[in-house]
């Protein structure tokens, strides 16, 4: 049985200011087609399906044009909802789309149910787990659940897996280890309580994962994220967005490949004076990509960014790199090095003309120690 992994669309998703809906409209016409053309059974949608919990009409229309011409060409979609979904208004209208072969998982209560699927080899279990916190388990299972850990793990006993079928789980999760990007918010793991480590999913032959932008494998190459559908950050600029091809056999045996993402606008950084990227952009079918330009000239060019808009009109961000931003970049190093005591010390140096006597440096530690333990 052949599935198509995607995650992380966004749909909707603005990005210093630029609507991403016509990029997002030409990437999913792309899935479309290389899912007819490599006669996928069915689409893996690993979570985030929406940018915001409240979505826009424009996404919202999106989505239901995808989904249904997935669909109609006989596509099993198997979605869940991720930490941007709302998950009740995602699975609005789930249990009628079900006997279309759209399965859509928001709530716990279907997640330890699979949806099985037959092939040659026998039955396929895909489970459908949405993205959760210990909370929503806490409650759910009315158990003690401190840790992401804990709340993945108690789902994922709650489905009763058979090890000597083949078993593939759709989830959205923080794998411990995994690569970020700073187009992915609220990722701070507080303690490591977010992270749920890869022996966590050892029960399943493949896990199709969401939640992180960054394509890549975890532990073995059948646990992974098959990373956003484009580039939301610089910090992406230089990754490869791909779709996954997952080809099961029979159990063990599966062939992976992926289908490189075509956007309409590539999203990355240029150097340059502004002599030389005027220049290098005029004529160019490069200057219609997304983005940052960092000028080298030491002079401040006036309207720099409205100039370039001429020859690169997606510009999300301009700054300088000059000997100025370069004594800017080690001042703020230098800032961040030093400790509260020290810019004390310093302080009362330059005031006072001579350094602090050892009673007044233990009286001011003692002070910051008290200021610390009131935050």
């Amino acid at each position: 049985m052949k599935f198509m992994h995607i995650s992380d669309l966004h749909l909707g998703k603005n990005v210093r200011g630029f609507s991403m809906l016509e990029d997002q409209r030409s990437l999913l016409r792309q899935v479309i087609t290389h899912a007819a053309q490599e006669k996928v059974d069915a689409l893996l949608i690993a979570g985030d399906v929406y940018d915001k919990h409240f979505p826009s009409e424009e996404a919202v229309a999106l989505l239901d044009d995808f989904i249904s011409e997935v669909s109609e060409q006989g596509i099993t979609v198997l979605m869940i909802a991720g930490n941007h979904d709302s998950r009740v208004r995602l699975q609005f209208g789930h249990r009628l789309f079900r006997k279309g072969g759209v399965h859509i998982v928001g709530s716990l209560q279907e997640a330890c149910t699979p949806v099985t699927m037959e092939d040659a080899y026998g039955p396929i279990h895909i489970y459908l787990l949405p993205f959760v916190k210990p909370a929503y388990v806490r409650a759910f299972l009315n158990q003690e659940i401190e840790s992401h850990q804990q709340a993945v793990e108690a789902m994922i006993e709650q489905m009763q897996i058979d090890p000597g079928e083949r078993n593939l789980l759709v989830a959205h999760q923080f794998v411990a280890g995994a690569a970020t990007c700073d187009s992915e918010s609220a990722l701070a793991s507080v303690g490591g309580l977010d992270a749920v480590p890869v022996r966590s999913f050892s029960s399943f032959d493949y896990v199709a994962l969401g939640h992180l932008h960054s394509p890549q494998a975890m532990g073995r190459e059948t646990i992974r994220y098959s990373g956003s559908l484009m580039k939301y950050s610089l910090s992406e600029a230089h990754q490869k967005k791909a779709m996954v091809i997952v080809d099961m056999k029979e159990k063990g045996e599966i062939t992976l490949s992926q289908i490189p993402f075509r956007p309409l606008h590539d999203l990355r950084e240029i150097k340059g004076t502004y002599d030389e990227l005027m220049q290098r952009g005029i004529g160019n079918a490069d200057a219609q990509d997304y983005v940052y330009i960092a000028l080298t000239d030491e002079q401040m060019i006036p309207d720099a960014k409205a100039r370039l808009q001429v020859v690169y009109p997606n510009i999300m961000e301009l700054r300088y790199e000059n000997l100025r931003y370069a004594y800017q970049q080690e001042l703020k190093q230098t800032l961040a090095a030093q400790s509260d005591l020290e810019w004390i010390e310093e302080l009362y140096e330059l005031q006072n003309n001579q350094r602090m006597e050892t009673e007044q440096r233990e009286l001011i530690m003692e002070l910051l120690e008290k200021r610390k333990e009131s935050l």
